[in-house]
C-alpha cells in the first residue's frame, strides 16, 4: 500500500508529508484547497507531464516522494527485471525531483527512466482521475475492461504475434511480386552487381593496407630525405653519433674494471649502442621498403580507387560489399526459382492467417463467457449504487476485420428504465451515472486485481442523498480488500473513512500555502459538520455528524 506521499515545492505545496493507513482514506476541504493537487503530486511521481509553472512560486526545484510497503511477489520480480535492488524492509522509495526542462526519476536510491517508473507503478497503483469516467463512452475501452476481466494474456499475446506474423507476410508477398520482364530486369540487375564484386577478389581489410602503403608512396620522396638525413648523423655519415658512441665505449672500457659505478656507467654506453645500432638496421631496412617503381605505384593506386568505387557503390567498407555481394547470390538463387519461392511465401501466409483465425475464435470464446460472467457481477453492483432498476449486458460480437486484438467488437449496454431496451451508454448514461458505472467496474475488478492501492479523484461526481450512501458502502467494500484513497465533497462517503485528512489553504509570510493534517474524531466530527452545509459548528450541525458517523459505522460493522 501506499504509506506516505513527501512533497516539496510544488505549486501551492511549500513541504508536506501525509501518512495514509490501509482501508478507506478520505481527502476532504474547503473547493480551491488543492485536493486534486495532491494526487497530481502522485501523478508527477509516477511519470505524469511536468510543466514549468506548477513549481511554487520563487522555487527552482520541487520534489516529489513516495514509500510503498507491503509489496509482494509480483513487485520483487519487477524490480528485479530492472536490475533494481530490494529495500532491507521490503519497501519501495519512488522519487522524483523536478526543474525547468529536466527532471529525475529514482527507485530505491537508483537513477531510472520515467517509463520504467510507469512499469514499477503499473504493479503498485491505480489512479482514478477527475474525468476519467469518461473514458467509458468510448468502446476500445470496453474492450480493454473485459480483456483484463478475462485475464487471458496468453491468447492477446497469441492473437497479436500471429496478426504481426500475418501482416509482415503479407507485405513481403507484395513487395515480393512482380511481373515475367521486371523479374528478368532484376535477375540482371543482381547478376551484374554480384559478379562485378566476385571479379574484384575482395579481401576483408586489404583496403586498410593499401591506404597505408600508397599514404608512404605518394610521400616517398619527403620521407627518404628525411630519414636519410637523420641516418646520416646516427649511422651513416663522418662523426655520426654511431662512431662517437663506439669511441666512447671504446675509452670507459679501459677504466671499467677499477670501480663499480664506472662499471656502471660503461653498461649505460653499452646498451645506448645496441639501441643506436639496432636503430640504424630498422632505418636502413624502411628506407630500402620505401623503394618501389612507377608500375609498383600505379597498379596500387588503379586498386585503391577500385576499392573506394566500391564502396562508393555497395558500402561503406569492404566488409558491407562483400555483404552485399552475399545478398545479391541469394537473391539470385530465388529469383531463379522465382514461382516456387512465391508460392512458398503464399502458404506460408494461408497457414499463419488460419492460425491467427483459429486464435481470434479462441479468444472470442473466452471473452463471450467471461462477458455474461462481468455483466452479472456489474449489474450486481450496479444495483447497490441505487441503480435499482438497471440491466446491463456487454455484447461481443465477432467480426471479420482482424486487428492485433483479435476480431471482436465489445460495447457495454444498459438500461435504467423498466421495459426499455439496452442501449449504448452513450446514448444511456448521465455524468453521474457514468461516474457509479466505473465504481462498480472497480470493484467488481478488484477481486481479480493485484494492486494493493486504489485512487479516487471525485468518484462521487454528479450524486446526492441515497446514491450517495450507495456509494459510500460500496468504497468500504473494496477497501475492505485494498486500500482507497478518496478525494470527497459528499458528507457520506467522508463518514465512511478509516483515515480522515483534510487539506487546508491558508496564508503565511505574503504567500499562499497548501497543507494536509490528519484528522482525530473530533476534528473529523467538525468536517463532517463543515460538509453537511452548517455555517456554524452548533451542537445541532455537530449532532447531525455525530449521527451521520455512527451511520457509517454501523454499516462498517454489517459488511
Amino acid at each position: 500500500m501506499l504509506q506516505s506521499l513527501h512533497v516539496k515545492n510544488l505549486s501551492l505545496m511549500e513541504e508536506t508529508e501525509v501518512n495514509f493507513g490501509p482501508g478507506l482514506n478520505i481527502l476532504t476541504g474547503e473547493t480551491g484547497a488543492g485536493k486534486s493537487l495532491l494526487i497530481g503530486s502522485i501523478s508527477l511521481a509516477l511519470g505524469a507531464k511536468f510543466e514549468k509553472d506548477m513549481l511554487r512560486q520563487g522555487t527552482d526545484t520541487a520534489l516529489v516522494e513516495l514509500i510503498f510497503s507491503g509489496t509482494d511477489e509480483k513487485v520483487r520480480n519487477k524490480l528485479a527485471e530492472m536490475d533494481l535492488d530490494e529495500q532491507e524492509d521490503g519497501t519501495v522509495l519512488i522519487s522524483r525531483k523536478m526543474q525547468v526542462g529536466k527532471s529525475v526519476c529514482k527507485i530505491n536510491g537508483e537513477t531510472v527512466t520515467a517509463k520504467q517508473v510507469k512499469e514499477l507503478a503499473e504493479y503498485l497503483i491505480d489512479i482514478h482521475g477527475q474525468h476519467e469516467h469518461q473514458s467509458l463512452l468510448n468502446k476500445k475501452k470496453h474492450l480493454e475492461i473485459l480483456d483484463a476481466f478475462c485475464g487471458r494474456d496468453d491468447l492477446r499475446e497469441k492473437v497479436s504475434e500471429l496478426y504481426r506474423k500475418s501482416r509482415e507476410l503479407e507485405r513481403k508477398i507484395e513487395e515480393e511480386a512482380m511481373d515475367e520482364s521486371t523479374r528478368q530486369r532484376q535477375q540482371s540487375l543482381a547478376e551484374f552487381e554480384w559478379q562485378e564484386i566476385e571479379n574484384a577478389r575482395l579481401i576483408p581489410g586489404e583496403g586498410e593496407e593499401l591506404e597505408k602503403r600508397y599514404r608512404l608512396m605518394i610521400n616517398s620522396k619527403k620521407i627518404v630525405e628525411s630519414l636519410a638525413e637523420a641516418y646520416s648523423f646516427t649511422g651513416n655519415g663522418s662523426n655520426n653519433a654511431g662512431e662517437s658512441v663506439s669511441r666512447a665505449l671504446r675509452a670507459m672500457r679501459g677504466i671499467a674494471g677499477f670501480d663499480d659505478h664506472i662499471a656502471d656507467l660503461e653498461q649505460q654506453l653499452a646498451d645506448i649502442e645496441d639501441l643506436l645500432s639496432g636503430f640504424n638496421r630498422d632505418i636502413a631496412d624502411f628506407m630500402s621498403d620505401c623503394e618501389f617503381d612507377d608500375e609498383t605505384f600505379q597498379e596500387t593506386e588503379d586498386r585503391l580507387n577500385e576499392l573506394n568505387r566500391l564502396k562508393g557503390k555497395y558500402g561503406k567498407t569492404l566488409e558491407e560489399v562483400l555483404q552485399y555481394g552475399e545478398d545479391r547470390k541469394t537473391y539470385l538463387e530465388k529469383l531463379a526459382d522465382y514461382d516456387a519461392y512465391m508460392a512458398g511465401l503464399r502458404q506460408d501466409y494461408q497457414k499463419c492467417y488460419q492460425e491467427l483465425e483459429k486464435a481470434c475464435e479462441e479468444l472470442s470464446k473466452a471473452r463471450g463467457k467471461e462477458a455474461k460472467t462481468l455483466s452479472l457481477q456489474l449489474k450486481d453492483a450496479l444495483i447497490h449504487l441505487n441503480f435499482l432498476t438497471v440491466d446491463f449486458s456487454i455484447d461481443v460480437r465477432s467480426g471479420q476485420t482482424i486487428t492485433a486484438k483479435g476480431w471482436d467488437d465489445v460495447e457495454f449496454m444498459i438500461t435504467t428504465n423498466p421495459g426499455e431496451p439496452l442501449k449504448s451508454l452513450s446514448q444511456v448514461a448521465s455524468g453521474g451515472e457514468l461516474s457509479r458505472i466505473m465504481l462498480a467496474l472497480k470493484t467488481v475488478m478488484a477481486g481479480r486485481d493485484d494492486i494493493d492501492t486504489l485512487i479516487f479523484d471525485e468518484i462521487d461526481a454528479g450524486i446526492s442523498g441515497r446514491t450517495a450512501w450507495c456509494v459510500s458502502e460500496q468504497l468500504n467494500i473494496v477497501a475492505g480488500a485494498h486500500q482507497v484513497i478518496c478525494i470527497t465533497h459528499l458528507p457520506q462517503i467522508a463518514a465512511m473513512a478509516d483515515n480522515h485528512f483534510c487539506i487546508e489553504k491558508s496564508s503565511r509570510d505574503s504567500s499562499t500555502i497548501t497543507d494536509i493534517r490528519k484528522l482525530e474524531e473530533e476534528d473529523s466530527l467538525c468536517e463532517l459538520a463543515r460538509l453537511l452545509g452548517s455555517d456554524s459548528l452548533n451542537e445541532a450541525a455537530l449532532q447531525n455528524a455525530k449521527e451521520m458517523r455512527n451511520q457509517a459505522l454501523q454499516s462498517k460493522k454489517n459488511k
